[in-house]
């Protein structure tokens, strides 16, 4: 289970991420992050037929808030984009917020989509309206010196580099040449980043280094999706520790994405945030002991 401690006394000293937005009282919202549940709880969260979507309105300070729960899809017919848009409409936000890096949008709607799913098109719809944008993650550096408290640097690298590898075989169907190619790139730009930039540093040494750990897939780029599910234990995926490294990850991000949307909401702003669905309904109790109790 993750030190919730430790994770809200890291988390709750980062910036406010809308610029210009005096902060609320941060003991409120630290007390109020005790309730965010975590992945080892999952089972019970999902019998308990978990709603995707959090709207509040009327909230302690006169902001609003519409939580969008999104498969991630890059399907421009999926039913989830209209539903998206509508509830784009209705709410009129002040702020928006998106999961991930951000990725640029395309040259519409449909291009948006199927280029960048779900958090590409909350920024379209973002850029097109003139609402302000910021990301729900924490910074690299916060995340990264979070997840070195609990493993090896080699560990904390290969989860990072074998996600991406993963993202860009199964999302933007590259080719094995096109996957080195752009590994190849992403090592480069990690050489600052404290902690694990001079480890793996080329796509050799990223291949020495897999290979003394796994056998099978025979190749990196091979790394099979299960490996990033959080909500699965490495020993049956045969991930070794990348669902750990994951589902740490995953609850650190948790704090920090119910830190940015509380102190948004509480600063007046109607917000509108899109995020992978798993997320709400572990943030939603959280988000309602801040925002309405």
């Amino acid at each position: 289970m993750v030190r919730v401690q430790w994770l809200i006394a890291a988390t709750f000293m980062l910036p406010s991420a809308v610029q210009g937005q005096e902060p609320p009282a941060m003991g409120a919202l630290a007390s109020c992050s005790t309730r965010i549940i975590p992945y080892t709880e999952w089972p019970r969260v999902a019998a308990g037929s978990p709603d995707w979507s959090l709207v509040l309105h009327d909230t302690r300070n006169g902001g609003a808030l519409h939580y969008f729960g999104a498969v991630h899809s890059r399907d421009a017919s999926h039913e989830q984009f209209e539903r998206l848009r509508q509830a784009w409409q209705e709410l009129r936000p002040t702020v928006a917020f998106y999961e991930g890096p951000d990725r640029g949008i395309g040259s519409d709607d449909r291009d948006t989509i199927e280029q960048l799913g779900e958090s590409g098109y909350v920024r379209y719809l973002a850029t097109r309206d003139g609402v302000r944008l910021a990301r729900l993650e924490p910074g690299p550096g916060e995340e990264i010196a979070y997840l070195l408290e609990r493993f090896t640097p080699e560990q904390v690298k290969l989860f990072f580099v074998l996600r991406e590898a993963q993202r860009l075989r199964e999302r933007e169907r590259l080719s094995a040449e096109e996957i080195g190619a752009r590994i190849s790139e992403l090592l480069e730009r990690a050489r600052p980043l404290e902690g694990i930039g001079l480890v793996i540093t080329t796509t050799d040494e990223l291949g020495r280094t897999y290979r003394k750990y796994w056998s099978s897939p025979a190749e990196w780029w091979e790394a099979p999706t299960e490996w990033f599910d959080p909500l699965l234990p490495s020993q049956k995926t045969g991930g070794i520790f990348t669902n750990d490294v994951n589902r740490a990850s995953s609850e650190f991000r948790n704090v920090n994405m119910f830190r940015v949307l509380a102190s948004a909401v509480l600063s007046g702003e109607r917000v509108f945030a899109v995020v992978g669905r798993n997320h709400v309904p572990m943030q939603a109790a959280a988000l309602r002991c801040a925002l309405e109790d």
